[in-house]
């Protein structure tokens, strides 16, 4: 059940792709369906927290009409960064499934672990390697296509 709510999450990364945005995509789910979904859109909307999890944690919050999120699990593609983190803490949410961890910025195991070294008033359960093939082979390809674009501007 976690691939397939993870293959969700893969669709909202492609969607970030096609408007050439870091492809990273969310879903939450609640009593086993998905109830928000979010991409990335840093720069479609030139802000900074416009990030897939935040996108998502909002559209959920407003479909439940409450910032508790306790009985939800969120779906990421990318390991979130601290930010996002800590949102998905202070939302209360359950349980996060990751596709791939991110050695460069990633919160929840690579860099820091700001879900399990710290103590905090809520835990998070964290289940790593979910499609992780699919995630980084879609960041690699855009990566790869950005880097193609920028070679044919010179």
């Amino acid at each position: 059940m976690p691939e397939e709510f993870m293959k969700e999450a893969l669709k909202e990364a492609q969607k970030a792709m096609s408007k050439e945005e870091v492809p990273i995509g969310a879903v939450i789910v609640k009593d086993g369906k998905i109830i928000a979904r979010g991409h990335n859109l840093r720069e479609t909307k030139k802000d900074a927290c416009a990030h897939a999890e935040i996108i998502a944690i909002q559209k959920a919050c407003k479909k439940l009409d409450a910032w508790r999120l306790e009985d939800c699990e969120i779906y990421v593609t990318l390991e979130p960064c601290s930010m996002c983190a800590g949102a998905i803490m202070n939302a209360r949410i359950k349980k996060l499934y990751i596709g791939a961890m991110e050695p460069k910025s990633g919160s929840v195991g690579s860099k820091l672990n700001l879900l399990g070294d710290y103590t905090f008033n809520h835990k998070v359960e964290v289940v790593t390697g979910i499609c992780e093939e699919e995630s980084v082979r879609l960041l690699k390809d855009f990566f790869q296509y950005l880097r193609k674009k920028d070679k044919e501007k010179k």
